[in-house]
Parts: structure tokens; C-alpha cells; sequence
């Protein structure tokens, strides 16, 4: 088979995670031309069983999402399971496919790394070289008790989209919004949020967001369809006051507390806003997604925020990548005005990012390693925490570099033969950000920064409606409102909606 007929398996094979399958995990590793660590290779040692060497490594880093009623598309549970895809695991662990981890170990220290130590990868290769002995009962270890359902445990409020959408057989990505009333008599303080999509194969992405009680019920849906279009974050409608960001979901993300004492004021009456970006697969879907919300007894002492670049995901910086650039590189830097602390990072791209680096240098010239991910796999999308705080004097900024390739060697590239990619919205579009959650040191930090971001909010929206990305979004959603039909597959996307609605189709209170 040709190699880039592998590629083109692969990055089919691993679209979705429910796609996954053990010839794909074979294709993976074949595909990077890499191979399993050898047992011929090892020192001699004494002889390798299930019961007393692999099922700790696999109950400690497999079974969190390869049991019954998770994400993977098989269990990894018994003797007999792991038996059964011995080779395919001895595969995917030495090519450091599997466990998906896309940081890299030592650039930014963080929490829960799912990464496989040397030891542990040469002795599931010794294992399946030597037969794939089971061991002495005895030595069995327990199975992991997992909560039953929820990851986080019981949810203090669970929300449901009122009504399923349909999500048609083939088109454009459909970016769609849904207020859910959350019936809060008082303020609540969000802790995390656990999302579970209804049909994980059409859904790409969720945002979690609030608003005003009612706000967005006041948006008439040119379509019928329940829900209203657009990709504009909630908090940037003015109209829609009070409201705020409580984080999102991929494929890949684990759901997680936010750590320490940090949490996202909720305020009541407030309707939850789910913001679903659904991609069509070949056949009718119907979408209904439950949320778990989890609340903190105090208040936040601060605002947790985002510092991230380039800005708006890359929106600002113009993003236009010639068919056929292997390394195409895109370069923002996001400076801090107050004394900052830093929590967790995340990255974003779509199909043709292939590396991220994030380094901060703090005003005293001292660097400090953010987050580096050397090979981007669009399918794995975590938000990476910190195992301590990273402080950021005022004055700081944090350079982010991100290269992609637009070349027919890229396994994920959607298409080929390439063509030219510019910023937008679609799966089959570019954009691109590295995110850090943060919070400021001190109260005073609070005013000082709260008063700068004030005085630039008007330079800030001029350069946003100024974009000449922004001008094209807008120019496309004219094209596409007045009954153009976007073209489908590679031979050119058009973006979703980037904005709500009009004031033109907002009801008069």
C-alpha cells in the first residue's frame, strides 16, 4: 500500500473517536514509520505476566476511557480484552500513540500527564513478545471503581437541550446555539462542567456560557429549527449582560474542577448557553446534550480570565495558507498589565496545525517554558494544568509561535490534493490560539486591570470590525443569507455564521 493511501486511512480512521478501531491504531504507527519497542531488546529480566505487571499499567492509564459506556470504542477491562489487542497495545505505546498526550514532558509541568515511563512501554512489549502470559490469579489487581456515570460525580444541577436537533447528511459545519433557563434563585459559583453529547460523532466542539435570563430567547430563528446560528461568543453581545465563559469541550478533553479556589460567578435567573459546532457524517443525526454543572460553596476571590494569542484564535493575524506549505508559521504575543497567575493552557487548531510553543519572559528577561506541542492531532484536545500556579509579573508576555502544513504529507490534511486555507470557522478552515486561564495576584491588580481593559475596549473593536478576515466572514454570511450554497468537501468551505443574529431579527421588548 502506498504510504500516503496510509496517511489518508489514518486520518479518515481517527476523524472521530467512535471511529476508532484497532486497524486504525496499526495505521497510526505504520503511518509515522514507527515501530513497537522490542522485548529483544530489553536486558534480561524475570518473566513478564497480565496479573502482576500489566494490568496495573492498563488499569492505571487505559481503563479511564476504554471501559463499558466511555468514549473508546472497546474495554480493556479483563485478561481476555487485553489479550485479545495485545499487539495493537504493544503498537500504539510504543510509538507513544496511546495514552493520547500531546504536551510535551518537561516544557510546563502538569497535572495527571497520561504519558507511559520507558519501563512501562518495554514491558508491554516483553509481555506480548513472550506469549502474553496471564499470571497468578492472586495477583490480580481490583478493578478501578469509577462513579457510576458522571465522571465528576452527581452534578449539583443537570441541564438537557430542551429538544433534539437534526443535523442533515452532508453540508456546511453548522455552528448552533441553545438556551437552557438554569432556574437559579441566587448566584451560584461554577466549579466545572461535564458534557455529554447525545451523538459524539457529529458534535466537534461545545462552549459552556451564560446569560441573562431570556436574552437570547429574543432572537427568531430564520430557519425553524430550535436553537439560533452564529459562533460569537455570548459575553461579547452587550445585550446579552450579564454573561460569561464556563469553558467548552473536544474530543479528547477531560473533564476537571477547576483548581484551587478558582470558580466563574453564575448569576441567577441566568440561561445556560450551549454552543454546539456539529459536523455532518454522512447520514441524518439528531443532537441532545446533557450538561453537569458543579458549583463552589464561596464566591472566586477574582475574575478568572483569558490570556491568550494570537488573538481571537488567530482571527487578527490573517491566516492564508498556500496550498502545498509545508511550514506555515503564525506568531502572536499576549502581554500581561497587571500582576498575573497563570492555571492551565490550552491550544486550538484545526486539521493542518502541527506544532505549538508558548514561552513567557518575564520583565527581569527570565523565560519560562509554557507549552509545547511538537505533533497536533486535531482528534486529541485537553486543557492542560498546571501542577503550580505560573506567576506572571506585570509587564510579562508569552510569545506563541504556530506552524501548519498544508502539504500532501500531512496525514490529517482533509485535502487532497491541498488547496489554499484561510481563517474561518469550518473543520476544513484554520484557526489557532494557545489559551491560559489566569486570575490577578491581588485586588489592586483587579482595578488596575479591569481599568485598562476599559480604556481599550474602543481600539480593540475598531481593529476587530477593521479585520480584513472579519470583512470576508461577514461578506460570505451576506453571500450565504441571500441564497448562495456553500460548496462542499475540499473544493472550499464556507464559514458558519460568525455573528448572532442581526438587530434586524431581534424582537422589540
Amino acid at each position: 500500500m502506498r504510504t500516503r493511501s496510509i496517511f489518508r486511512l489514518k486520518a479518515e480512521a481517527t476523524r472521530t473517536l467512535l471511529g476508532l478501531a484497532s486497524a486504525a491504531f496499526l495505521i497510526a504507527v505504520v503511518s509515522r514509520g514507527e515501530a513497537p519497542l522490542q522485548a529483544q531488546n530489553a536486558p534480561a529480566q524475570s518473566r513478564v505476566t497480565f496479573t502482576e505487571t500489566i494490568a496495573p499499567i492498563v488499569y492505571e492509564n487505559c481503563v479511564t476511557c476504554h471501559r463499558p459506556g466511555e468514549a473508546a470504542p472497546f474495554s480493556l477491562i479483563s485478561y481476555d480484552d487485553v489479550k485479545n489487542r495485545g499487539q495493537l497495545i504493544a503498537a500504539v505505546t510504543g510509538s507513544r500513540y496511546m495514552p493520547p498526550w500531546q504536551a510535551t514532558h518537561g516544557y510546563g509541568d502538569f497535572q495527571d500527564e497520561r504519558r507511559l515511563t520507558d519501563t512501562q512501554i518495554q514491558a508491554i512489549a516483553t509481555w506480548v513478545k513472550g506469549g502474553m502470559p496471564e499470571g497468578p490469579k492472586a495477583k490480580m489487581p481490583a478493578v478501578p471503581k469509577f462513579t457510576s456515570g458522571w465522571r465528576l460525580g452527581t452534578p449539583d444541577l443537570v441541564l438537557e437541550m430542551p429538544t433534539e436537533f437534526e443535523i442533515p447528511a452532508s453540508g456546511p459545519d453548522i455552528f448552533r446555539n441553545f438556551a437552557i433557563p438554569t432556574g437559579l434563585t441566587e448566584d451560584k459559583y461554577v466549579r466545572a462542567v461535564e458534557f455529554r453529547p447525545g451523538a459524539r460523532q457529529v458534535v466537534h466542539h461545545a462552549l459552556f456560557q451564560f446569560a441573562r435570563g431570556g436574552a437570547v430567547a429574543e432572537l427568531i430563528p430564520t430557519d425553524g429549527k430550535p436553537g439560533f446560528s452564529g459562533a460569537m461568543p455570548v459575553r461579547m453581545v452587550p445585550a446579552f449582560a450579564p454573561a460569561g465563559d464556563l469553558g467548552g469541550w473536544a474530543v479528547g478533553t477531560t473533564p476537571r474542577f477547576m483548581p484551587e479556589n478558582l470558580s466563574v460567578t453564575m448569576n441567577k435567573g441566568s440561561d445556560f448557553i450551549l454552543q454546539l459546532h456539529l459536523h455532518p457524517t454522512g447520514k441524518p443525526e439528531r443532537e441532545r446534550s446533557t450538561i453537569g454543572v458543579y458549583f463552589a460553596d464561596v464566591p472566586p476571590p477574582r475574575k478568572v480570565r483569558e490570556i491568550s494569542a494570537p488573538g481571537l484564535f488567530g482571527a487578527l493575524v490573517n491566516i492564508d495558507i498556500p496550498a502545498g506549505e509545508p511550514a506555515y508559521v503564525v506568531k502572536g504575543t499576549a502581554r500581561t498589565f497587571a500582576n498575573m497567575r497563570v492555571y492551565s493552557a490550552l491550544a486550538h487548531a484545526h486539521y493542518l496545525g502541527k506544532e505549538f510553543k508558548a514561552i513567557a519572559t518575564l520583565p527581569d528577561g527570565t523565560t519560562k517554558p509554557m507549552l509545547w506541542i511538537r505533533d497536533w492531532d486535531f482528534n486529541w484536545q485537553d486543557r492542560y494544568v498546571y501542577k503550580q500556579p505560573v506567576d506572571l509579573p506585570k509587564g510579562s508576555k508569552i510569545d506563541v509561535t504556530i506552524t501548519y502544513d498544508n502539504s500532501a504529507d500531512n496525514p490529517h490534511n482533509p485535502c487532497n490534493p491541498p488547496r489554499r486555507v484561510q481563517f474561518g470557522m469550518q473543520s476544513f478552515d484554520e484557526m489557532g490560539a494557545v489559551v491560559f486561564q489566569a486570575m490577578t495576584v491581588s485586588d489592586a491588580d483587579e482595578k488596575a486591570l479591569d481599568d485598562f481593559n476599559a480604556a481599550i475596549a474602543k481600539a480593540v473593536v475598531k481593529q476587530v470590525t477593521e479585520s480584513d478576515t472579519v470583512k470576508r466572514l461577514q461578506e460570505q454570511r451576506r453571500q450565504f443569507k441571500a441564497g448562495a450554497i456553500p460548496p462542499s468537501g475540499c473544493a472550499g468551505l464556507l464559514p458558519s455564521l460568525l455573528f448572532a443574529a442581526p438587530s434586524s431579527e431581534i424582537k422589540k421588548r
